[in-house]
């Protein structure tokens, strides 16, 4: 492409989920709600957790630091979209947009690895049970949270160095309500070969071997599991797992449904609409599914809300 037809960027427009004048109320209400509702969920798990003496153990540990990241994650996209409604316009300056792209990058590496270290404490758990106290020790947990939050810093960093160095058309837009690494890229005049590889081998180096480790942990523990004489050993260890699971489950299934969904369709409003289903829904249905599924933390949040409710 020719230099004239590149130019020095001051601002991105993001599309958002909608421009109906009619909806806007609505969608500003729906995410105002969700993002209280996150932050609500998360802080109660969070402090449950540390009030509950029970529950210092490295399950919870880890569910804490997953907790964390979701709040960073949902602070990092959510407001600003809700004050680009407030202002009736819908841009953000080039530098907010690589913020964006940086956080939201270093929150989900994170999130991919703390879901690993988390199914690797279940395998150490129900594997290696007379073991765990010493493999599990807390400086190795902590270390553990460490190396995975420095690993996601130096590859969120990386990828943003990567798009500083690309010039980009006029009148940037972005199909959605935040500025996404994939759709930032495709905005770029530059020859963005050398991104395009990169992107390839950090999601199969950071994404990929986090997940075959969660395949190959799952596969030990059920074959552990089904190996059990008692009918109640297997119901109690189905249970620490099951929302272990389903919010594996759902972190992988909605990140791949929408990167199938954008591939397959051209459609600006249904891309934004999918990058909901993996950057908000599943940090806002963490704390239930785990609440839910989980005897002790529901037993520890209900004590804790009847101890704020006696304050009133």
């Amino acid at each position: 492409m020719e230099p004239t037809n590149q130019t020095v960027i001051s601002q991105f427009f993001l599309l958002g989920l909608t421009d109906d004048p009619a909806l806007q109320s609505l969608i500003f209400s729906l995410f105002l709600s969700i993002c209280l509702v996150n932050i609500l969920g998360k802080l109660l798990t969070i402090l449950a957790i540390y009030s509950d003496s029970h529950l210092h153990s490295p399950m919870y540990f880890f569910l804490c630091n997953l907790s964390f990241n979701d709040i960073c994650i949902s602070m990092t996209t959510i407001p600003k979209m809700l004050v680009n409604i407030l202002r009736g316009h819908q841009s953000i300056n080039y530098t907010g947009c690589l913020t964006q792209v940086a956080f939201v990058m270093l929150s989900s590496y994170w999130e991919n690895f703390l879901l690993a270290v988390m199914v690797y404490d279940h395998y150490v758990a129900i594997c290696h049970p007379l073991r765990y106290t010493v493999i599990m020790k807390p400086c190795v947990c902590v270390l553990l949270v460490l190396v995975s939050l420095f690993v996601s810093i130096v590859d969120a960093l990386l990828h943003t160095l990567l798009l500083l160095r690309l010039s980009f058309c006029r009148d940037p837009e972005i199909p959605q309500f935040f500025c996404e690494f994939a759709q930032v890229i495709k905005l770029s005049c530059s020859d963005t070969f050398t991104d395009n590889l990169i992107i390839l081998i950090s999601v199969c180096v950071f994404a990929g071997v986090p997940l075959s480790g969660i395949i190959f942990s799952y596969i030990h523990i059920m074959s552990s599991v089904l190996r059990m004489p008692s009918s109640g050993g297997k119901q109690k260890a189905f249970s620490t797992c099951g929302s272990h699971l389903s919010v594996v489950c759902f972190f992988y299934g909605t990140g791949a449904g929408v990167y199938i969904s954008s591939a397959m369709t051209d459609s600006s409003k249904k891309t934004a609409v999918a990058s909901v289903m993996y950057s908000v829904v599943p940090q806002m249905l963490n704390p239930f599914i785990y609440s839910l599924r989980n005897r002790d933390m529901k037993v520890t949040l209900r004590n804790l809300t009847d101890r704020i409710a006696s304050l009133y």
